[in-house]
């Protein structure tokens, strides 16, 4: 099946460098703003488990498709408003929570991802106008504006699924070890050769491994972090003799070693980790049963 003609530059979007300076100036300002780690948390969607962004979007898209199907409709000029309105309101967390994401993606999604904020940001602006119009009356103009920032957020939709699906911004990028992996336990060396609270990267069945021996404890992670598949053996591993020792990946998302908990995102999804044992001196691991 051929490919919209849409896709070819917006493919081409993820390799403009020309956005860069912009990128990096926009960046410095969201980094500001995102200081508290805690908001910074909530706007990925740590405590939801997975990222907020694409479900707080139906709040305005939902609004203003609503809108824009009841300016078709005589006599329907004050639900509209009404939809325009919480449109406008809705979408403020969306655009943090999407910013929020935006800052800690890569440059080629980053690339896509300033692209895909100012169409919608200019559509919000558009739909804000229109709310002001429509309030003093002037309902056509407030129509227009409003069908000019439905195309918008149309072209800002498309953005974001290609950031969502062909980009995978947002996705487990850890998910496939849970499918591939082999079933059984698997030694991964003896006891002893493990040295004491320094990681060391193993290898099953063409999966990295994270391995992090303390006394008679082992734990072991798959090593790739679930938020843009960097190995966890490249972080910064925090307090390695507490039972609450954390490793901090280069992207910055912090996974607690002992239950692939998330502790800081960006990352939403827990890291994968493994079941082991100890037969004799062989530490064995497997994939946690259902």
């Amino acid at each position: 099946m051929r490919e919209l003609r849409i896709l070819k530059p917006i493919v081409k979007l993820e390799d403009a460098a020309v956005l860069d300076g912009v990128i990096a100036r926009v960046h410095g300002v969201v980094d500001a703003v995102l200081k508290p780690r805690a908001l910074e948390d909530v706007l990925h969607g740590v405590p939801a488990g997975h990222p907020l962004h694409p479900a707080m979007v139906l709040v305005p898209a939902g609004s203003w498709i609503g809108a824009a199907v009841l300016d078709l409709v005589p006599g329907t000029e004050r639900a509209a408003r009404v939809l325009v309105g919480a449109g406008v309101v809705g979408a403020l967390p969306a655009i943090a929570a999407g910013w929020a994401d935006w800052a800690r993606s890569d440059r080629q999604q980053q690339r896509v991802g300033i692209v895909h904020a100012v169409a919608n940001e200019t559509a919000w602006m558009l739909y804000a106008a229109s709310w002001l119009a429509r309030r003093s009356g002037r309902e056509g103009l407030g129509k227009a504006l409003g069908f000019a920032g439905f195309g918008l957020v149309g072209f800002g939709g498309y953005l974001g699924g290609h950031l969502g699906y062909r980009q995978a911004v947002g996705a487990n990028h850890a998910d496939a070890v849970v499918h591939t992996f082999p079933e059984g336990w698997h030694a991964i060396g003896e006891l002893d050769e493990l040295p004491e609270e320094e990681p060391v990267r193993g290898e099953i069945g063409g999966t990295a491994l994270f391995v992090l021996r303390r006394g008679g404890r082992v734990d072991v992670l798959a090593d790739v972090s679930t938020h843009l598949g960097e190995p966890l053996s490249d972080g910064v591993l925090t307090d390695p003799g507490h039972a609450g020792a954390t490793i901090t990946t280069t992207r910055g998302s912090v996974f607690e070693i002992a239950t692939g908990d998330v502790v800081h995102g960006p990352a939403t999804a827990p890291a994968i980790r493994f079941e082991t044992r100890i037969t004799g001196e062989l530490v064995e691991i497997r994939l946690p049963r259902p």
